[in-house]
């Protein structure tokens, strides 16, 4: 597949908003991998290309470029997520294989600041929506440390299943950590997992506003 299909494409839900990366993001990126450095270190793949204290635009630029290209080539999806017009992470689809699999890799990082806010759920959400019923995958894969709790709650809350551990499958943080495989497929959602989502969130709202006991 040369192009994607619905790439390049925004995404709103609320005060969340998916849009594609694009150069001109390179200062609220690099300041908040910087701010945030001690934050998502444990989790970062060790990659020299696009290391987190580096202050230069160099590994910025040249991830991007990167990105881009293989969106061009209908292997990645790189989305900023953004919270009520503020740049608060990253989420990236990629390692998109056509053919007789349709599957892809989808990876996600916040602002320590913003977290908790149930931004990432309803961006990943979303990116899973458009990646099922709008490009045509069939099959989506998170594969997350065993001690990264905030994390697999993201996943889990959204239905994914846990399909075993991958063995020293990254490199993380100086060393080969093994990651929980995560997945979903279209069957899994056939309504979408923004309308679960929704649901989520108005029975867990309806649960905070329920008069106490006695």
């Amino acid at each position: 597949m040369d192009r994607l299909r619905g790439w390049p494409a925004t995404l709103v839900e609320g005060p969340v908003s998916l849009r594609p990366l694009r150069l001109r993001d390179v200062r609220d990126w690099r300041d908040c991998r910087l701010r945030n450095a001690e934050w998502l270190r444990p989790w970062e793949p060790s990659n020299p290309e696009t290391p987190l204290f580096r202050t230069g635009l160099g590994p910025y630029v040249s991830m991007v470029g990167t990105l881009r290209r293989e969106a061009r080539q209908g292997l990645a999806m790189p989305w900023v997520v953004t919270y009520e017009g503020r740049f608060a992470g990253q989420l990236t689809v990629g390692a998109i294989v056509w053919g007789s699999a349709r599957s892809a890799q989808v990876g996600y990082w916040i602002d320590g600041a913003l977290a908790g806010r149930g931004i990432i759920p309803t961006a990943l959400a979303m990116a899973v929506d458009h990646c099922f019923f709008t490009t045509g995958l069939h099959r989506l894969e998170a594969n997350i440390r065993p001690e990264n709790q905030a994390s697999r709650r993201v996943v889990e809350k959204l239905g994914f299943r846990e399909e075993g551990v991958r063995r020293r499958q990254l490199h993380i943080d100086g060393a080969w950590r093994d990651h929980i495989c995560y997945a979903l497929t279209v069957e899994d959602a056939p309504r979408g997992l923004l309308v679960q989502w929704r649901r989520t969130l108005a029975e867990q709202a309806a649960r905070r506003n329920e008069p106490s006991p006695g």
